[in-house]
């Protein structure tokens, strides 16, 4: 079986704000192993053409951090899995997945698009590049 999935890509790891991402590694998967990467720019696109190029890029599944719920329904009507709420490397990430150890978690969402603000609860988003995947993928 063959797939790709993408990542939202920073210095090696995964990016932990879909509408901000400016890169996707993209995996190309051959009988559940990982036979090549590309690294893709996003040149800045909003969250809806984000959806747009990863389906252009014929990508199957997402694995990102925090994520809006308008950018979940343009993954959804585009076809694309979501793994969201998921942090560090994104090679380790796509292991997991390809292990089965990665959740699929389709009510994973960020409603919020300040940056650097603090929530009651102590985490801050933005800033420090934690995004919500710093609480296991929901902002309260």
């Amino acid at each position: 079986m063959t797939m790709k999935i993408a990542v939202t890509f920073a210095n090696g790891d995964v990016f932990q704000h879909f509408r901000h991402t400016e890169q996707f590694k993209i995996y190309d998967i051959e009988d559940g192993k990982v036979v090549g990467t590309q690294i893709a720019d996003t040149e800045g696109s909003g969250h809806g053409a984000l959806a747009g190029m990863l389906s252009g890029l014929k990508v199957d599944a997402l694995i990102c951090g925090g994520i809006g719920g308008g950018a979940q329904t343009a993954l959804a009507e585009a076809g694309i899995r979501l793994y969201g709420g998921v942090s560090g490397s994104a090679d380790e990430a796509v292991e997991r997945l390809l292990a089965g150890n990665l959740a699929f978690d389709p009510h994973v969402h960020c409603d919020h698009h300040g940056e650097g603000h603090q929530h009651t609860d102590g985490h801050s988003c933005g800033e420090n590049k934690h995004g919500c995947a710093g609480k296991g993928g929901g902002c309260p």
